[in-house]
């Protein structure tokens, strides 16, 4: 780090993690200034973030910017090295707009609130941490550290089942997280020199057999994170228990961990083992998308039918990394970003929609919009967001998905037309299963008794705020069907604002990163040449055979149009 730069990234990292340390002292006895305390701290980290990246980031710039590297424990190489380019700074900047909202989410937490907005903060430290990591056993130490907030706030503050799902949570990703420790020790060591910065492990040539077996690993754990069939079955469990804040950085944020992962390890550092990979990324991505709308569409909970839909959308982001092409790779980030602002805000408007009712089976309820017609409007904006309604962001992101594997070189024809295609079934499905459930909460449906009451009853009752996940819950009968009051409607606007923004106007957020997706996939296509110079047929022959379109690098491929 130059001695005239201030260690901008450590300020953003150290901001809430000491602010959380000092929680236990601060003088509330009811709560009440704690969480304004954790708010404040929230939107003041969230702040920096943006003042740092308007004033010392230069997005046409693919390589690694404020870097700060100081020795931490030399014994062992272990460096605090910190920095962000174009896939980690967007990503910092989700984290930091979902969490502060959560922690304004959790405004009515009234269970050892000093304990949960400690946590909620130290969660907000070690995620991003994770994004801005040069070092791999840095990385390696804020993913194991994001797990330990994670599991207390589910078990602690969670539903009936909730020991068993943050136990499920943790045994499914602490195991997975160990393939990080192994293949970066495997990386560090290998050759004629020991490191850990992720720079010099991109320089460094492994054996292939090598290479393969650290991407195969690697994408265990990164796979486990983004919830990739069949490693995916924690994840429901966690959001049906969590309360909402961490659900919402559960979809919002925890998730797109996975694909970082597999973009700044997988790609950046074993480019001739996602050559191999590639096909089985497209597989799984197909895999998951149907798979996570079918099961989401037989789902009676609500958030359980949400966290099978982020399962689904997590497909296109696996599509888009496989795809070899620059909009492929675009699409994939911003997938990842459009999904975390649309799962954060629909499991936001769940847990309000809970409030009210104090259940989430959607069988229980049925003609809300007439009682709630503000969280009725908001609710059917999310979805139709989730459901890529063009002018929308998930409609940009996954149209660039769609458009980057149809028109990828690198696949024959059969195999982009059948994932085209096989992958089109998602977006029939997802329709049906997110109006279904708008139609089961929201329209009269004639199987709904409003939770026990008429619906005068519902619209007279006292406009008083009712509690959540994590406070003193009371039954279904005694549920208040007071609409969405101010403070929701703003941490709903300020989703729903970015996700039309994005999707009238995608450049807001693709211009950030397009220079990294770029260079991150020329990497990819030079090893794809590389190796196909040797192996024309990468791929398996009459299937996957490789369609050069440029004439000149048919040649240097050894294929003959």
């Amino acid at each position: 780090m130059q001695a005239d730069q201030f260690p901008w990234l450590t300020a953003i990292i150290l901001l809430p993690l000491i602010a959380a340390a000092l929680i236990p002292v601060l003088p509330d006895k009811e709560g009440k200034s704690v969480r304004w305390y954790a708010l404040g701290v929230g939107f003041a980290d969230f702040v920096l973030m943006g003042y740092t990246f308007c004033t010392h980031y230069d997005a046409s710039n693919a390589s690694f910017q404020l870097v700060e590297t100081y020795a931490w424990v030399p014994q062992l190489g272990l460096n605090w090295s910190v920095s962000v380019d174009g896939l980690s700074m967007p990503l910092v900047l989700l984290a930091g707009l979902v969490t502060t909202l959560s922690i304004f989410a959790a405004w009515r937490v009234d269970r050892r609130p000093r304990l949960f907005y400690s946590l909620m903060l130290v969660l907000y430290a070690a995620q991003i941490g994770v994004f801005v990591a040069q070092d791999i056993l840095l990385l390696f130490i804020m993913w194991e550290v994001e797990l330990v907030p994670v599991y207390l706030l589910i078990c602690i503050w969670g539903g009936q089942k909730r020991r068993y799902a943050a136990t499920k949570f943790l045994i499914y990703t602490a195991a997975a997280s160990i393939f990080i420790l192994i293949a970066g020790l495997a990386m560090a060591f290998s050759g004629d020199t020991i490191t850990f910065d992720m720079v010099q492990l991109g320089l460094k040539d492994y054996p292939l057999p090598l290479e393969l077996a650290l991407y195969a690993g690697l994408l265990i754990a990164f796979g486990v994170k983004l919830a990739i069939f069949p490693m995916h079955t924690w994840l429901p469990d966690a959001h049906g228990e969590a309360s909402t804040p961490v659900s919402m950085i559960l979809a919002g944020v925890l998730l797109k961990m996975g694909g970082y992962g597999l973009i700044r390890l997988n790609l950046e550092l074993l480019p001739d083992a996602h050559v191999y990979f590639a096909p089985v990324l497209a597989v799984l991505g197909v895999v998951n998308i149907i798979y996570g709308a079918f099961s989401s569409f037989a789902q009676t909970n609500m958030k359980r039918r949400l966290a099978y839909s982020s399962i689904s959308h997590m497909g296109f982001v696996l599509l888009g990394i496989a795809s070899f092409t620059d909009l492929g790779m675009s699409g994939a980030l911003l997938q990842m970003l459009s999904h975390g602002l649309i799962a954060a805000v629909l499991f936001f408007l769940a847990g309000v929609t809970y409030d009210r009712t104090h259940t989430m089976a959607m069988t229980e309820m049925g003609g809300l919009g007439q009682a709630l017609p503000k969280v009725f409007t908001l609710f059917t904006i999310g979805a139709m967001a989730s459901l890529a309604l063009p002018g929308m962001s998930g409609f940009a992101s996954e149209l660039a998905v769609f458009v980057g594997i149809a028109t990828s070189e690198s696949y024959s024809s059969i195999f982009r037309t059948v994932t085209v295609l096989l992958a089109a079934v998602g977006l029939i499905l997802t329709p049906i299963y997110l109006l279904s459930m708008l139609r089961q909460v929201f329209y009269n449906s004639g199987e709904a008794s409003f939770c026990g009451m008429s619906e005068d009853d519902m619209i007279g009752t006292a406009q008083q705020e009712a509690v959540c996940f994590g406070t003193s819950c009371v039954l279904p009968a005694d549920a208040e069907f007071n609409d969405a009051v101010p403070r929701e409607v703003f941490i709903a606007a300020c989703f729903i604002a970015l996700i039309i923004g994005i999707g009238v106007y995608p450049k807001l957020t693709t211009g950030l990163y397009d220079a990294k997706m770029v260079a991150v996939n020329d990497h990819i296509q030079k090893s794809y040449a590389q190796l196909a110079q040797a192996n024309p047929h990468i791929y398996a022959q009459d299937f996957l055979v490789p369609s050069i379109g440029d004439p000149e690098l048919a040649p240097l491929l050894g294929v003959v149009k």
